[in-house]
């Protein structure tokens, strides 16, 4: 049975479906993180999201009633016309864009200075207050670079958030990396604090914890293979792509996919929702 796509915008108004619409812009990165849901690193292949088709899933989002973007990767800057599609995509609806902040040399910061004042925000990576605790899951001068990068995005304007993704820490830790992140100029308000999921490489390091689709928030996500139930759905393990939480291969027109999660979310069981903090 066949959804009205009006159904979709009333199901994110009631809450029903998130609002949230993701896209993976591509699946290459210059860092391999120890954790990668997507086995990311600098011999992946790109498997890039085309810039046409992420406009057109901006577009097509508006019109079925989503509230905003999501763009993630791979680390999304390496596409040069990034900083250009996300000032784009943000005239459509409100855009979070996940990045490991590890490109923004001069270059890289001049252009992303057309973000500022646009409702674009940019989540970065910061998971301990030390470089080598840090450095040791992600990659070498990371926490460097990173801090580096943090304090230069906020003068220019640019709103940023912090992802910290770790199995467990300690009240004093936290602490510590809370008062740094507001030393940087983020505010509490966007910092979030998410468990590493044992998917795509942290299998191989034996990190995370399972997570089974009723742990997962429905947020529709759209990939080159096709549209998936989470941002943790379209992940990589050993270079196959997961498919348990595909829901069609199906992307475009972007009602058809958004029909059948509806569909999905409104056949769970009383109760079945999500139940790890995973955001």
């Amino acid at each position: 049975m066949s959804v009205p796509s009006g159904a979709i915008a009333n199901a994110v108004a009631e809450g029903a479906l998130p609002g949230r619409v993701w896209m993976y812009a591509n699946y290459h990165c210059n860092i391999e993180c120890a954790y990668c849901l997507t086995e990311s690193g600098p011999r992946a292949a790109r498997r890039e999201l085309s810039t046409s088709a992420m406009l057109e899933v901006a577009d097509q989002a508006a019109q079925l009633g989503f509230t905003d973007l999501g763009v993630t990767g791979g680390e999304i800057f390496l596409r040069r016309e990034m900083p250009g599609l996300l000032v784009e995509m943000s005239q459509r609806l409100p855009v979070v864009a996940l990045t490991n902040a590890t490109l923004f040399g001069r270059r890289l910061l001049g252009e992303v200075e057309a973000l500022a004042g646009q409702p674009v925000a940019l989540q970065i990576s910061l998971d301990r207050p030390d470089p080598h605790a840090n450095d040791a899951m992600r990659a070498p001068e990371n926490f460097a670079k990173v801090i580096a990068a943090i304090p230069a995005l906020v003068e220019r304007g640019v709103r940023v958030r912090i992802a910290t993704t770790v199995e467990s820490i300690a009240d004093t830790e936290l602490d510590r990396l809370c008062a740094l992140h507001r030393r940087l100029g983020v505010p509490d308000e966007d910092h979030i604090i998410r468990p590493v999921v044992a998917r795509g490489r942290a299998i191989d390091h034996h990190l995370g914890v399972i997570a089974a689709q009723s742990d997962l928030p429905a947020e529709l996500t759209i990939t080159v293979d096709g549209a998936f139930w989470s941002p943790f759905g379209p992940t990589v393990h050993q270079g196959l792509l997961d498919t348990d939480l595909l829901i069609t291969r199906t992307t475009r027109p972007l009602s058809l996919p958004a029909q059948t999660l509806l569909r999905l979310v409104r056949g769970r069981p009383t109760g079945d929702d999500s139940t790890l903090n995973i955001r």
